[in-house]
């Protein structure tokens, strides 16, 4: 039958390819998905106005028209060239339209509806308008003729038209919404995980309402739990109180100003350091801050960092003047020993060596604690022909601190060169054998160590007391409850240190 149906009427295919009703078309419906319920109740009060048993509530393209809604028929779709629809709108936007007996009507009796099945007879249908167009209709249909429409069902069918296009205008809004929604909710969480990521905590201060919220990472930070909204109040007191009334003040005053605050404070709770930067970001009629924004990241790393370098100068400078006095006291003993230059240039050299080394065991620690171990090592190798072969340790676990590490490296560095020169370390047959023990003397850890040496010339008590005997005696001086003897014995020196720990 469709075989003999006359091409679509240029008026027509005019009409269903018009720009602007297309655009309007697009605008109120970009796809179709399929019949949507939320139309049926149209379609059905439409089938019962007319008492006609097919109804539909249709989107009208330039090639398909779709239903939206279908009552007493199972198809979804038609050719628009087919279409009553078409031809209606053809004849004037806005305009609905009755046809009593199609096939008696020039303009439908060759559609393949009328002369085919279901062998369409009656039809009522009323445009859609969107934007001044129209892009679908809501029309009724009977295998019978209807001799006689009463006449106020015309404008009822044009009122639930319009219904239909508000209905989807307030579905395509709603579904806009939705994807700027679900647009503006992925970035949220984007920009959550960014933050969470950079470990930077977000909050908002809303000032009418005296509560502050924030992200995860905010309550962390301020060691908070459970995370959820709380008083301006509890939020100011969750800040240090050494550090609330400083931060207090910063944060009116970014209030009056209108400037950004920038604090730096620590949380009560966590004891973390917090860089704090914000701003007003709302006001209201009357110019009074309403909202205020603003993040925390944690610079406790930093902060601490920064504040071992303050202790590690304060110790640097009380070191630097404790060497000074110390290098003032070696080369005034120094020149009670000797009248040579040359000898005295030898002597104070190796000394200054003795304090470089053990400054810069303790720079490597950073003025903490050294391994006695490393100190032995430090001392005595340069002096050793074969340190594994002729140094002999037994020793504890032993760790010194600044005055105590400086204090035995100069004993260890005079027993050693008095070693070398006149002693076991001047043959490849010496041998010195050190003994360190930590002993518990009264609830205080006490070194005692002993120095003996064996195996190198005979030992000429007279010819080696006055160099560096004064030295190694006093060097531990510093040193509360300290002291270092010395003997001379004929088959080699021997020293006896004690030192609290």
């Amino acid at each position: 039958m469709k075989d003999n149906v006359q091409p679509l009427p240029s008026d027509i295919a005019a009409v269903l390819g018009a720009p602007d009703r297309l655009t309007a078309l697009e605008a109120a419906m970009p796809t179709f998905t399929g019949p949507d319920a939320d139309f049926d109740d149209i379609a059905v009060l439409a089938s019962q106005l007319f008492s006609a048993p097919i109804a539909l509530v249709t989107i009208l393209g330039r090639t398909d028209q779709w239903f939206l809604a279908h009552e007493g028929t199972r198809e979804i779709r038609a050719p628009s060239e087919d279409s009553f629809c078409a031809r209606m709108i053809a004849e004037g936007a806005g305009v609905a339209m009755v046809v009593g007996d199609a096939t008696k009507d020039p303009r439908f009796a060759d559609l393949p509806s009328v002369t085919g099945e279901p062998y369409l007879h009656f039809y009522a249908g009323a445009p859609i308008m969107a934007d001044g167009q129209p892009i679908g209709t809501v029309c009724v249909f009977d295998v019978k003729p209807h001799a006689k429409t009463a006449p106020e069902l015309l404008p009822r069918l044009k009122r639930l038209a319009s219904l239909a296009a508000s209905l989807l205008k307030l579905k395509e809004e709603a579904r806009r919404r939705m994807l700027a929604a679900e647009v503006l909710s992925r970035d949220e969480k984007r920009h959550a995980l960014a933050l969470d990521a950079a470990n930077v905590a977000s909050w908002l201060w809303d000032i009418s309402a005296g509560v502050v919220s924030g992200n995860e990472t905010f309550y962390r930070m301020l060691g908070i739990t459970p995370a959820k909204p709380m008083s301006a109040r509890k939020f100011f007191t969750s800040v240090h109180p050494a550090d609330r009334k400083l931060t207090i003040d910063r944060l009116r005053g970014a209030l009056s100003s209108g400037k950004e605050y920038d604090g730096l404070f620590r949380a009560a709770n966590s004891g973390r350091w917090l860089l704090g930067r914000g701003r007003v970001h709302e006001w209201d009629a009357e110019g009074r801050p309403t909202v205020f924004l603003g993040i925390n990241v944690d610079v406790t790393d930093g902060q601490l960092a920064s504040e071992r370098t303050r202790l590690l100068l304060r110790e640097l400078n009380h070191r630097v003047k404790n060497t000074l006095a110390m290098l003032q006291s070696l080369a005034r003993q120094t020149l009670r020993q000797t009248s040579d230059p040359v000898e005295f240039m030898d002597a104070f050299a190796g000394r200054l060596q003795s304090l470089s080394e053990a400054h810069g065991l303790l720079s490597d620690h950073e003025w903490g604690v050294i391994h006695l171990k490393m100190l032995l090592q430090k001392q005595i190798m340069p002096y050793a022909m074969d340190y594994d072969a002729q140094v002999e340790i037994h020793k504890d676990e032993v760790e010194l601190g600044p005055d105590q590490a400086v204090g035995l490296g100069l004993v260890l560095h005079e027993l050693a060169t008095n070693a070398r020169k006149y002693g076991a370390l001047s043959v490849r047959s010496g041998k010195v054998v050190i003994t360190a023990r930590v002993m518990n003397e009264e609830g205080q850890r006490v070194l005692n160590m002993t120095w003996h040496e064996v195996g190198g010339p005979p030992v000429d008590r007279g010819g080696r007391r006055g160099f560096g005997s004064v030295l190694i005696e006093r060097s531990l001086d510093k040193i509360l409850g300290s002291s270092v003897h010395v003997e001379y014995l004929p088959k080699g020196v021997t020293a006896v240190i004690r030192m609290p720990l």
